[in-house]
């Protein structure tokens, strides 16, 4: 795997912005409340060459702020520090150079020489805007773990300096990931609060990789999770619990509400995860719109059944579901229990037959075939006299598949026999269980024909 980078330092010495910085774009939430971060975020770094001998890419890593003490759940994410501890290669011990030395800062230092005995620790002095702040950052030297790395996380400011001090600690810790197949893809864990998302995040990753709690909005950023079933290797997008947009609670919400949204768009398959224990609400049927809107394939994942299975039967929640959840009844149901790791492999399954569905291409000549039966049985109206005619059919793209009409005239088509369209397809081709993008093109000039 790539070599892994922990940037640990007390609350607010800037860790997500110095990992938001590094990374290029804007992953972890930032935000001036202490105790934001919580989970581990992740994301690959390239370094600048140096050497042959030192990594070409990390795998940088945020921590929660040590010490944390107005954080409920200050046990677990100081658990969560200490395994990306065990984890790293090298520690950025990240310090404010504006703001001096303090005693947390000692404390943190004090758990770096207790736990990191083989691990090299680089402190790097941060918020050094400019040449002429450079002086009151060297302070850090006196937390007895070497000079500090001078940068601004604000600005960028000797953003490439620090960079190359990583590569300089990582010599002969060259390792790369294996390569990627093609069969790796990102699948989205979305759902209103306390749904289960990071136990079962957990669970498919086999290890405590994200803070669980009773206590709602545990989670807050998006987290990616790399992880592995049987041969199949994929990324899971742990992400905030949803509410309804009108019960967001300050800027902290509405970032973690965005970026689960922000999930969805980048997802290649999303499980809405559903709470056996509580009835569907406003929160899932809004998810279930947004998974729609953008076309993404998806699970419905009925979580804690084990606590209702006494008094449900299957296929009683499936006929409640039908009633309440509109526009994914193409969507196939996997019934789980996160909590006891029961039902992962049939959800990784599922996962990778919905993938497979959406890369699918038909051709050209099967497409033609289907939808001139299609429109024998039944046949778009007329309108003024003119003829509905439809002159050929191509899949122009996938994830999702896409389906152009080639026609007379668009505005014979109505929304009406569209849908017949799309039903009447999804029945004869690979793509039951995914949507399908329909769109409709006039037909000018015989040779302006899209050839595929």
């Amino acid at each position: 795997m790539l070599p892994k980078v922990a940037i640990v330092g007390r609350p607010n010495v800037g860790k997500s912005s110095l990992f938001n910085m590094l990374a290029g774009r804007r992953i972890s939430i930032v935000d001036a409340v202490s105790g934001v971060t919580r989970d581990r975020v992740s994301a690959p770094v390239t370094l600048p060459e140096t050497d042959e001998t030192s990594p070409s890419t990390i795998e940088l890593v945020d921590t929660g702020g040590y010490g944390a003490d107005s954080d409920a759940m200050v046990t677990e994410v100081e658990r969560q520090i200490a395994l990306a501890l065990r984890e790293a290669d090298l520690v950025l011990f990240l310090v404010d150079a504006q703001a001096g030395v303090v005693a947390l800062d000692r404390q943190v230092a004090q758990l770096l020489r207790t736990a990191c005995n083989d691990v090299p620790v680089m402190t790097v002095a941060n918020k050094v805007d400019a040449a002429t702040k450079e002086a009151m950052a060297y302070e850090a030297s006196s937390l007895g773990l070497g000079d500090p790395v001078l940068v601004s996380a604000k600005t960028g400011y000797q953003r490439r300096d620090l960079l190359a001090s990583i590569a300089h600690r990582l010599q002969g810790r060259s390792e790369e990931r294996p390569s990627l197949d093609e069969a790796e893809f990102a699948v989205a864990i979305v759902g209103k609060r306390n749904a289960g998302k990071s136990t079962l995040v957990n669970a498919l990753a086999g290890a405590p990789r994200m803070i669980v709690s009773e206590q709602e909005g545990t989670t807050r950023d998006a987290v990616d999770v790399h992880f592995q079933i049987g041969d199949r290797r994929f990324i899971a997008i742990d992400t905030a619990g949803v509410r309804r947009q009108k019960s967001l609670d300050g800027d902290l919400e509405y970032y973690s509400y965005h970026r689960s949204l922000q999930s969805i768009r980048r997802a290649d398959v999303v499980v809405l995860l559903i709470d056996a224990t509580v009835p569907v609400s406003q929160v899932d049927s809004k998810l279930s719109g947004e998974i729609l809107r953008h076309d993404k394939p998806c699970i419905v994942a009925i979580n804690k059944w084990d606590l209702v299975e006494g008094t449900q039967t299957q296929e009683a929640y499936v006929e409640y579901l039908d009633g309440v959840l509109k526009g994914l009844d193409f969507a196939p149901l996997a019934f789980l229990s996160a909590m006891r790791g029961e039902g992962m492999e049939d959800l990784a399954a599922m996962a990778c037959n919905l993938y497979a569905q959406a890369s699918h291409r038909v051709s050209t000549g099967v497409l033609n075939r289907h939808m001139a039966a299609i429109t024998e049985r039944r046949r778009p109206h007329s309108k003024q006299g003119r003829r509905a005619k439809i002159y050929y059919t191509a899949q122009v793209d996938v994830r999702p598949p896409t389906i152009g009409l080639w026609v007379n005239d668009p505005d014979l088509f109505d929304g009406t026999y569209l849908r017949y369209v799309l039903n009447q397809l999804r029945e004869v081709l690979p793509f039951s269980e995914v949507p399908i993008h329909l769109t409709v093109h006039e037909r000018r000039e015989r040779r302006n024909h899209p050839t595929r």
